[in-house]
Order: structure tokens, then sequence, then C-alpha cells
């Protein structure tokens, strides 16, 4: 099943928008597909994420919804 595939592999994509307040963001996939996530999500532990960042990240399902998680910044060099 191809969706099964798709949630257990990393995704590249970039931040788009990211709420301090609220905890939650937005990334677009290198293939245009939109992912929410919470800041819970962020691999770092940092709670807060730059928009425009180049990210990796795994998919998942809750509440019947497809969301990004375990977000980590594609660079190693990446400044937090």
């Amino acid at each position: 099943m191809e969706h099964d595939s798709s949630m257990a592999r990393r995704h590249r994509g970039r931040v788009v928008s990211f709420d301090d307040v609220s905890g939650l963001g937005l990334i677009a996939d290198d293939s245009g597909a939109s992912h929410r996530f919470h800041c819970i999500s962020i691999e770092d532990g940092s709670r807060t994420i730059e928009v425009g960042a180049h990210v990796t990240f795994g998919l998942v399902e809750r509440h019947g919804d497809i969301e990004a998680a375990s977000v980590a910044y594609a660079d190693s060099n990446a400044q937090q």
C-alpha cells in the first residue's frame, strides 16, 4: 500500500508558517503538499522553529488527520 510506505519514510520540506503562541506550524514538502505540525513534534526540544527552515520529517496519523512528526533541521549546521 503506497500510503503506508509514504508514512514510514522521511520527507524533506520547508517551514512555511509557525506561530510561537499556539505552537502550530505548516511544512510544504518537496512535492508541494502541506503538512501541519505542533511544536512538540520538533526533535531538538526547542518548541520553536524558523519560518523558511529546511527540514526533514515523518508523517503520522493523529485524530484522523495526517501530520508532520519528528521535525528536524535538514542542515546539520542550522542555527537553532
